[in-house]
C-alpha cells in the first residue's frame, strides 16, 4: 500500500502489481512438466492465453546438452518434458497443474502409454517452493478423488538444468500435422483420458478425424519439395538413380509421405537395377489403389495410395520369386521409417516383423 495525504486527509490506495523490467513487460514464469512423449504436451499448453512459449527438452539426467537418441536409449538419466513460459497474471500455476494431470496416466510407472521406459515417465519439476507446495497439493486431491484404483506415482522434483530438444521436435504438432495425428492416435492416450475424465470433460485432447487424411493443396505446397509435389500431386517421375531410397539398406517400412499410410516393408525391398525402389509387394495391400496408365503409348498398372490419393509408381510383372512382381516406386513419394523409429513414430505394430 502507498498513501497520498491531502490537507490532513489520508486516502489509501492499492499499490498496482510491479512490472519485471523498467519497459512494462509482464513477470514471466516457468513451469516444467513431463507427460511421455513431448510431442503431445505441447499443444495443450500453447492453448492456454497466458502461455507465451512451450519448448520441448530434456531434463533430470546427468548428461549435459543430451541427444534425443541418447535420452531415447535411457542411459542419460534424463525424462522428455516441456518447459512452459507463462504469465501468471493471466494463468495460474494451478491451472497449468490441472492441464497437467489431464494428458497424463499419473499410475504408470513404466513410461506413458506406447512410450515405454525411464526417459518417457511422468513427473513435476518446481521451480520454487510455492510451486512444489501446489503441486504437492494438487497431487493429494487427486490421490483422494477415486478417479484411478492404482498409486499416483508422478514424482515431484526440484527443477534442474532443461535442455531443449533438436529443432524438429519443436512443435511438431504443428510442423508434421499428419504423422502427429497418426501418432497420437495409435498411441491409446487420448482413449485413455477419455476413459479416465469421459469425452467432454478431458481438457485440451486432441481430436483425430482419421488416422489418414490429405491435406489441402495449399498446405502440401508447404510442406512438399517441388519434387515430391511433382510426382505425388501430377504424376510425375523424379531421375532414376538419383533418389533417396534407391540403395537404401536400413530396415525399416515406406509409408505415403503426403498421408503417412505404411506402404511397404524393407523386407520386401530388392535391388532391380532399375535406379528406382522395388519391392515384391506391399505390406498394407488395403492402402492402395491400381489403375490403367496409358500416358507412354502402352499399357501400364499405376499404383496411387488410396487414403493419400498419391502417384507412387508402377507395377509390373518382371519381379523375382515369390510374386514375380516389381512394384517400382518413386523416392519421392515415400517416408522411410527405419525400425528404432516405429513405435514412437506411431508404427509400433510393424516392429514385430524386424524380431528375430
Amino acid at each position: 500500500m502507498f498513501f497520498i495525504l491531502f490537507i490532513g486527509t489520508l486516502f489509501l490506495l492499492p499499490l498496482a502489481a510491479a512490472p519485471a523490467s523498467a519497459s512494462g513487460a509482464p513477470r514471466l514464469e516457468k513451469a516444467t512438466f513431463a507427460g511421455g512423449c513431448f510431442w503431445c504436451m505441447e499443444p495443450p499448453f500453447e492453448k492456454l492465453d497466458g502461455v507465451k512459449e512451450v519448448i520441448s527438452g530434456y531434463t533430470g539426467g546427468r548428461k549435459v546438452n543430451p541427444t534425443y537418441e541418447e535420452v531415447s536409449s535411457g542411459n542419460s538419466g534424463h525424462i522428455e518434458a516441456i518447459e512452459v513460459v507463462y504469465d501468471p497474471s493471466k494463468v495460474t500455476y494451478s491451472k497449468l497443474l490441472d492441464v497437467f494431470w489431464k494428458q497424463i496416466n499419473p499410475t504408470d510407472a513404466g513410461g506413458q502409454f506406447v512410450d515405454r521406459g525411464s526417459s518417457y515417465t511422468s513427473a513435476i519439476f518446481y521451480h520454487t517452493e510455492e510451486q512444489k507446495r501446489l503441486a504437492e497439493g494438487s497431487k493429494r486431491e487427486l490421490e483422494r478423488s477415486g478417479r484411478f484404483d492404482k498409486p499416483v506415482v508422478t514424482e515431484i522434483r526440484p527443477a534442474g538444468p532443461f535442455y531443449p530438444a533438436e529443432g524438429y521436435h519443436q512443435d511438431y504438432w504443428k510442423k508434421n500435422p499428419v504423422r502427429y495425428k497418426f501418432y497420437r492416435y495409435n498411441s491409446g492416450r487420448d482413449q485413455y483420458l477419455a476413459k479416465i475424465w469421459g469425452k467432454d470433460k478431458a481438457m485440451n485432447t486432441e481430436k483425430v478425424e482419421g488416422a489418414f487424411v490429405k491435406p489441402s493443396k495449399e498446405e502440401l505446397k508447404k510442406r512438399l519439395t517441388p519434387m515430391q509435389y511433382k510426382v505425388t500431386q501430377e504424376d510425375g517421375t523424379e531421375p532414376a538413380f538419383k533418389n533417396e531410397y534407391a540403395d537404401n539398406k536400413r530396415a525399416g517400412i515406406y509409408v505415403d509421405i503426403v498421408s503417412g499410410e505404411p506402404l511397404y516393408s524393407s523386407l520386401d525391398k530388392y535391388d532391380s537395377g532399375t535406379g528406382w525402389p522395388s519391392f515384391t509387394r506391399p505390406l498394407e495391400p488395403g492402402n492402395f489403389v491400381e489403375k490403367e496408365d496409358r500416358s507412354l503409348f502402352s499399357a501400364r498398372t499405376e499404383v496411387r495410395s488410396r487414403h493419400g490419393d498419391s502417384h507412387l509408381g508402377h507395377v509390373f510383372n518382371d519381379g523375382p520369386k515369390p510374386t514375380g512382381l516389381r512394384y517400382c516406386m518413386n523416392s519421392a513419394a515415400l517416408r522411410f521409417i527405419p525400425k528404432e523409429d516405429l513405435v514412437k513414430e506411431g508404427y509400433g505394430k510393424y516392429l514385430k516383423l524386424f524380431e528375430k
